[in-house]
């Protein structure tokens, strides 16, 4: 899950960290395209994790049809594991394969994990064979991780690798001037540089100091001056080094002595910056934010071990890690027992799953205590019917449909679909060839349809209809099959030709869609015909359909063909000669195009060159690019005007190949 609150607008770029920012920032917007792999490095509290959700957020923002995935290395390896006890490594690979973004923190908590590193290696070739991007972060660079494979060390290095760095003065003055606002807080300028001049190294380390300050000041009289703040300061263990240059406030370089967070309170020995020592009302405030410290201790220390406990157990531990990031909490006790409370909802809905659905295992709602009512829902669906049947495919939405004047009226009919479902248009059937794009059309409305607030969208073959149905006859599950169906808020059925021929696929279906209609319930169908024309279609069900609204797909027109070859050539500028000259060949279905651009920029790999639109002459149509020859070498001679009679005696001699000259004198 995406910590909501880290995102980019949250996040304070510096010196040391504009760089990461910045592909970040390009990888969020165009996954896949560009820095693919991306790898941050950095010790812990500098940002990594943050950079990588806000990625998500950012990614999700431009285009929420993504799909976006986040997971420690942690949780990577326990979701394998469990996928492997429970038979069901397909469907744990399928979760990140069919990401659009993968986003994978503490990845040096792979090193030794040789089989992990595997399943690593082959989900980055498979994202970035799909244009899918993978982002990683791990606290040190990918050649420093024990027993890491030479192989994923080549993947990363041919992405980009990137170090952040601490942050300097200006930045950490900025991040504590931002935080101070979110905590609705207000200190003096001098109060913060105070803080922004400790030589601390990480973010967090600072914020500490800061939450150490608003404690401070929410149990003083009035604000706290900047002397009080270098005195509770000195209490963190850190030396202040007084401006940029670490010297003392007369330049002679002194500092305020460091004491540890365990020695005696500081108002028990006088400071060398206090040669009077600590006044009484000093002392109270130094033994108050001693025993608040004390406290805050004990309390952090208990939920940390509740964190690494449960994290040991494959359960994510958000909450825990928001409750440690607090200054102090308002009843940590109370925080951990509902947290502990949702984990023993989900351990039994864990169990009931392992005996009526343990396929469903590997979802991510039934370890996420933060989603206990999404698990629930889960677990009940399986209950009653059931594995969950498919939803749309992300591979297809319509942002990534080449729509063109043939295919514009099909467009239109889905957005209304979606807007109203089962209001208008109710079945939708579209109709056309194969590889004119009615499977993407159909996935795609159903993503439209979940945008919209559709629970549950399916999205069958009319083979997987026909298979299901066959199954449950065969194991006496149909009436459970039913009921599966009959859940559906929408129904859309790719194909439903497959049906033809079939009489009790065709009775099914018939049923269904009557009561589907009845409850309002959307529902859409592509076909290779009109319904009243398939073969073996009985006509009661042929009829119904074509009571909808029946569209048909023509051949992909030349704004379709520029469009999707323009999006399978990548972002970026294309090369308006190539895409011209691409679009203008024929193709009867947007299959073609889709099969000759890949094709193409395979070829022009091989060649080692770009791809360019007389390369593209040459593997298409096997025209010899003009050959480039050596300057020639002059007779002495000036040649004639384009008006005069040039001397066949004297032009031969300039020509030093041999072949032309073979040819002249043939004529």
């Amino acid at each position: 899950m995406l910590n909501p609150h880290a995102r980019f607008a949250s996040f304070v770029v510096g010196s040391s960290n504009r760089l990461a920012a910045t592909a970040a920032k390009a990888v969020a917007e165009a996954p896949g395209a560009a820095y693919n792999p991306l790898f941050f490095y950095a010790r812990p509290g500098l940002g990594k994790t943050h950079l990588l959700t806000a990625i998500g957020h950012e990614a999700l923002v431009i285009d929420p049809s993504r799909v976006v995935e986040y997971v420690t290395a942690d949780d990577f390896v326990e979701a394998y594991h469990t996928a492997l006890a429970a038979g069901q490594a397909d469907a744990y690979r399928r979760r990140f394969t069919e990401a659009h973004l993968v986003l994978v923190d503490d990845a040096q908590l792979l090193a030794d994990q040789r089989e992990l590193q595997s399943e690593l290696l082959r989900l980055i070739d498979v994202l970035m064979a799909a244009d899918r991007q993978i982002v990683l972060a791990g606290d040190r660079p990918p050649e420093e991780i024990q027993s890491l494979d030479e192989r994923l060390i080549r993947r990363f290095a041919g992405g980009l690798v990137i170090d952040i760095g601490a942050p300097d003065y200006e930045t950490r003055l900025a991040i504590l001037s931002r935080r101070v606002v979110e905590r609705q807080v207000a200190f003096g300028p001098d109060v913060l540089a105070a803080v922004a001049e400790l030589p601390i190294g990480t973010v967090r380390e600072l914020l500490g100091a800061l939450n150490r300050l608003i404690a401070q000041q929410a149990v003083a009289v009035g604000p706290v001056s900047v002397d009080e703040a270098r005195k509770v300061l000195a209490t963190l263990g850190h030396a202040r080094a007084a401006g940029r240059s670490g010297r003392g406030a007369d330049g002679s370089g002194a500092t305020i002595g460091v004491v540890s967070q365990s020695s005696t309170p500081i108002a028990s020995a006088p400071s060398s910056a206090s040669p009077a020592g600590l006044d009484e009302f000093s002392t109270f405030l130094a033994d108050v934010s001693t025993a608040v410290s004390q406290q805050v201790d004990r309390w952090r220390q208990r939920v940390t071990e509740a964190a690494l406990r449960y994290s040991g157990e494959g359960f994510h531990t958000t909450r825990l890690d928001s409750l440690l990031a607090q200054e102090i909490a308002v009843d940590p006790a109370a925080a951990l027992a509902t947290f502990e409370a949702d984990i023993d909802v989900l351990r039994r809905l864990q169990r009931e799953l392992s005996d009526i659905a343990p396929s469903l295992l590997v979802d991510t709602a039934l370890h996420d205590p933060d989603r206990v009512a999404e698990a629930e829902v889960l677990v009940t669906d399986a209950r009653e019917a059931g594995a969950p049947l498919p939803g749309p495919s992300p591979r297809y939405t319509l942002a990534h449909f080449a729509e063109g004047t043939s295919t514009r009226p099909v467009v239109a009919a889905i957005r209304v679909v979606a807007a109203a479902p089962g209001q208008r248009y109710n079945p939708l059937v579209i109709v056309g060839k194969a590889g004119l794009g009615k499977t993407h059309l159909l996935h795609a409305l159903g993503h439209l349809l979940k945008s919209s607030g559709v629970a549950r969208v399916v999205v069958f073959d009319g083979k997987e209809f026909v298979d299901g149905l066959v199954a449950a006859l065969g194991d006496g599950t149909i009436t459970r099959w039913r009921q599966q169906l009959r859940r559906a808020d929408a129904f859309l059925l790719d194909d439903v030709g497959a049906l033809a021929g079939k009489e009790r696929s065709q009775e099914e279906l018939y049923l269904l869609y009557n009561l589907l209609l009845e409850s309002g319930r959307q529902m859409a169908f592509t076909a290779t015909a009109a319904p009243t024309q398939l073969d073996g279609f009985e006509p009661r069900l042929a009829t119904r359909l074509a009571g909808g609204l029946v569209l048909e797909l023509g051949p992909p027109d030349r704004e379709a063909r520029t469009r999707e070859v323009e999006r399978l050539l990548g972002p970026g500028p294309a090369d308006p000669e190539l895409v011209e000259y691409l679009a203008a060949r024929p193709a009867a279905s947007l299959r073609e195009v889709q099969q000759l651009v890949p094709r193409l920029l395979s070829a022009a790999e091989g060649r080692d060159t770009a791809l360019s639109v007389d390369v593209a002459r040459v593997i298409l149509e096997g025209t010899i690019a003009p050959v480039v020859r050596p300057p020639r070498r002059g007779s002495g001679l000036l040649a004639p005007g384009a008006g005069a009679i040039r001397s066949r005696e004297k032009m031969i001699e300039t020509w030093p190949d041999i072949a032309e000259r073979l040819l002249e004198d043939w004529n």
